[in-house]
């Protein structure tokens, strides 16, 4: 017996129209290779054998792979088979064929057969089926053949013993204790076929349980639960995933076999006990027979005593965002899992994470001056996109098999001042400086760096863009945390990786749609173009600015931004007068530099008061009072959480723990809109507050990340009144205020 193996063409290189596609197809394949990928008859294996009058198919199935049972198909040439008999199966919720059934490990197939033409001593067993491996490939339908040898006796099988033959088979097939009246033509009394059973989880739950006899089915769409008495309200029932039945009534429907357990819930508008009638509203069918009219039964429930407890106890909890992504990069097909990545990516480009990486890409664009082309912005902008997704991909992979999070590890005081005197660099390479005052051999190796790239422009570009990958966005979001999660808890760094790299991807479409638009609108000569170059310089030295803050004080941090301001409003003429006749962009370009003396002088008058907020230099100045923040107890280690932790458990309250860092973006947004709320700190007068800050990310604070399983800032995790958490319900990422508000009135109930 030899499985028939369906050509495999041979792989064929092809040159790829863009350097996006070219990207892809690599990184997909060395993924894809790592995986080891089996050939299909390595991991679907069969034998087929005679026994009596069944052709008995045993698939012995990898463990990690299965089959569909629809997608199978059996036949012969001069043979009469009858209907397939399957073992029970498992359901599975496939993204394109719906609810299936599908088989695991080892399965026994029965294939009655009824008739063979006289004289045949042996049958070619045609056999087609398609499989899955669990981490998203999926095989096409393949095509088998068994060769079958009759038994010299084997006798030509009458068609009018089909039934016959076929309730032995199934009988033996499912092992059941079924009665002589179930194996038989004869269909049951339908309360025979469909048996239900009610029970009261509590106050406000019921569970009805229905048996239903082999061979039967019920319809998932015809179940109704309801009370005659109007002394209670059901809601909507939760039912299981059935199985898709080609019925001939109804077409393809959901149905049910052997048995189906609903749960109810209920509202009531009474606490005491109760009694009542509970009415059970079916329709079902016995398979490849009758149908059976609509029916009801009726069954009497003793609800107990409802109390407050028990109504809290049924809130379903809110399900946290990374805990859905967890479950998408864990369960759902590659292109599923990128796609879904994509779209986050493109939402995340337009935070304030990713927002600085557009002057980054601008600024290069400009420094090209008027040999940039909408062409060359474009493969430029590719280039810098390409640059961050690969190397937040790799590295990303890196450190989350390692269970640590990349961008904490990279802020350190040497790095980020590395990358800040680069910004230096680039924002005097617009200056114009280096022409001026640089020797010729550092000038070409910083202009090659820089902006005045020519023939190695697209590899410059490409490392900006891996630098600001890893180091400008120190975003965690929940989608970054789901991927990092996937690859450190279950080692499938190729489903991890996708996901990151689809994610960076989106991150970097609309810096390509910017970056290209750049080279269509920027000016190619003149004034304008030094005025574009300026303007970005500025926007460079801003960025270091911003890099710097995270290790240097706030106070010189204010400083810095207002002679930054003072600078700009001084370049952009501020004191110089409008030539005549004035043109509009000249005023303009007045106004801009008025507003930047404005603002300098605000940050200015702001420092003197004792501010450090640049985004809100006047807060103290201002007659209305400062905003209040969040009174946390600072933790720095392990050891300082669980003396916290133990303290509020033993008097009974609540407690969150905050984890933040000085370079962590977001960590800022929460503490300035988010826990500045007064509904939020109204909430938070009833739990114990902790912060862990993990700025300076030395060894002791990559224990407690590490202790708790956490990528980086911002996380808050929430523990119940007994000390221990409450699973599932971390906060990762900003969180508006009113989001927040519903979150903590399920973990603070």
């Amino acid at each position: 017996m030899h499985p028939v193996i369906p050509a495999y063409g041979t792989a064929r290189n092809f040159f790829a129209a863009t350097l996006l596609v070219t990207a892809l197809q690599l990184f997909s394949a060395d993924l894809f290779a790592a995986r080891d990928l089996k050939r299909p008859e390595e991991v679907f294996r069969y034998e087929a054998h005679i026994d009596d009058q069944d052709i008995v198919v045993t698939w012995d199935i990898e463990d990690g792979y299965y089959l569909y049972r629809d997608k199978m198909k059996y036949s012969a040439d001069g043979a009469e088979f009858g209907p397939v008999i399957y073992p029970q199966g498992e359901l599975h919720s496939d993204e394109f064929f719906g609810a299936q059934v599908i088989f695991r490990e080892q399965i026994e197939v029965r294939i009655p057969l009824l008739s063979t033409t006289p004289g045949v001593r042996s049958l070619e067993l045609k056999l087609r089926s398609q499989g899955c491996a669990d981490y998203g490939l999926c095989y096409p339908p393949q095509d088998w053949s068994a060769e079958i040898a009759l038994p010299a006796s084997a006798k030509t099988a009458p068609k009018s013993s089909m039934a016959s033959i076929l309730a032995d088979s199934r009988s033996n097939i499912l092992g059941n204790n079924q009665s002589s009246s179930a194996r038989s033509d004869k269909p049951l009394p339908q309360e025979q076929a469909f048996v239900p059973d009610i029970s009261v989880v509590d106050p406000f739950t019921l569970e009805v349980h229905w048996y239903i006899a082999p061979g039967y089915y019920l319809y998932k769409k015809d179940f109704q639960v309801s009370n005659p008495d109007n002394k209670i309200q059901t809601g909507t029932l939760q039912l299981p995933t059935g199985v898709l039945e080609n019925d001939l009534e109804f077409g393809e429907v959901e149905v049910y076999y052997n048995e189906v357990i609903i749960r109810v819930p209920l509202s009531r508008s009474n606490p005491e006990p109760l009694i009542t009638d509970i009415a059970l509203a079916y329709q079902g069918c016995k398979q490849g027979s009758i149908c059976y009219p609509p029916a009801t039964v009726m069954l009497t429930i003793d609800l107990p005593r409802a109390r407050a407890d028990d109504f809290i106890a049924q809130r379903t909890p809110p399900v946290s965002e990374q805990s859905r992504l967890i479950a998408v990069v864990a369960e759902s097909s590659l292109p599923t899992i990128m796609s879904i990545f994509l779209g986050l990516g493109l939402l995340l480009a337009f935070t304030p994470c990713c927002l600085p990486m557009v002057p980054i890409l601008s600024g290069i664009i400009a420094g090209q001056g008027e040999s940039v082309t909408t062409l060359r912005a474009f493969w430029l902008s590719l280039s810098y996109v390409l640059g961050m997704a690969f190397t937040y991909t790799i590295a990303g992979a890196i450190f989350g098999a390692a269970g640590t999070q990349i961008q904490a590890a990279l802020q350190t005081p040497l790095v980020i001042g590395g990358v800040s005197i680069l910004f230096i660099a680039l924002a005097l390479a617009m200056f114009g400086v280096y022409e001026l005052q640089m020797p010729a051999a550092i000038q070409s190796r910083l202009s090659a760096v820089g902006n005045n790239q020519k023939a190695g422009g697209f590899a410059g570009t490409a490392i900006m863009g891996a630098i600001s990958a890893l180091i400008v966005s120190t975003c965690v979001a929940p989608p970054l945390v789901a991927a990092l999660t996937v690859i450190a808890q279950t080692g499938d760094v190729t489903r991890g990786a996708l996901a990151l790299f689809a994610m960076a991807i989106g991150m970097g479409i609309p810096l390509i749609i910017i970056g290209t638009s750049a080279g269509k609108l920027l000016p190619k000569a003149g004034p304008w173009m030094n005025t574009i170059k300026t303007t970005f310089g500025y926007m460079m030295l801003a960025l270091a600015v911003w890099m710097l803050s995270r290790i240097i004080p706030d106070s010189i941090t204010m400083g810095l931004y207002a002679a930054l301001a003072i600078g700009a409003a001084i370049s952009f003429g501020v004191f110089t007068a409008l030539p005549k006749p004035t043109t509009g962009s000249g005023m303009l370009g007045k106004g801009v530099a008025v507003v930047c003396l404005i603002y300098g002088g605000a940050l200015v008058v702001g420092l003197l008061s004792g501010s450090t907020n640049p985004l809100q230099p006047l807060d103290h100045v201002s007659s209305a009072p400062p905003e209040q923040h969040l009174e946390f107890e600072y933790i720095k280690s392990v050891d300082d959480f669980e003396s916290a932790r133990q303290r509020a458990a033993a008097a009974g309250i609540p407690l969150m723990l905050d984890f933040y860092a000085d370079w962590c973006v977001s960590c800022k947004e929460m503490e300035y809109y988010t826990f500045t709320d007064k509904r939020v700190q109204t909430a938070l007068d009833a739990a114990v507050l902790v912060q862990a800050d993990v700025t300076a990310n030395d060894e002791i604070d990559q224990a407690l990340l590490a202790h708790f399983g956490i990528f980086g800032p911002p996380t808050i995790v929430f523990y119940n009144r007994q000390g221990n958490e409450i699973e599932g319900q971390r906060v990762i990422g900003y969180m508006n205020a009113d989001k927040f508000l519903s979150h903590l009135d399920y973990v603070l109930q």
